[in-house]
């Protein structure tokens, strides 16, 4: 599966705790993130990452040109709900190209632990069937 890490600032300490803690399971998955959040999850582990540019500079729109290319399974987005976010229509579409292409779409740990559970033990296999039918 194909996973991005996204992380705001204040959550990206988050989002290394869930690396470090899931990563045996992430490491079985192609894993893609926005530039500092990809780069931090590198150094605290031994994972692999695509990075894409910084969110603010477009990263959140390659992440979303992936989901309209049905090239990506799986978003777990730590938000911070608190702060305003200049980027806010960005992410915005993010959620809604998700919603379309019912991609899982995570925005709290909570929620990440539930998709990163569902990935370790195989339950989101629909999207297999997905690419499957592509390739027909």
């Amino acid at each position: 599966m194909r996973v991005a890490l996204i992380a705001h600032d204040r959550k990206k300490e988050e989002m290394i705790q869930l690396a470090v803690a899931y990563e045996p399971i992430l490491a079985k998955h192609e894993l893609y993130a926005t530039g500092t959040t990809g780069q931090r999850i590198m150094e605290a582990t031994s994972l692999h990452v695509t990075r894409f540019l910084s969110g603010p500079l477009g990263g959140d729109q390659q992440i979303g040109a992936m989901i309209a290319r049905n090239e990506m399974d799986v978003i777990i987005f730590l938000r911070d709900p608190l702060t305003s976010q200049p980027h806010e229509p960005d992410i915005i579409a993010l959620l809604r190209l998700c919603d379309v292409h019912r991609i899982p779409f995570a925005t709290n740990l909570g929620s990440a632990e539930i998709i990163l559970k569902a990935l370790a033990n195989d339950e989101i296999a629909w999207r297999k069937i997905v690419h499957e039918e592509q390739k027909e």
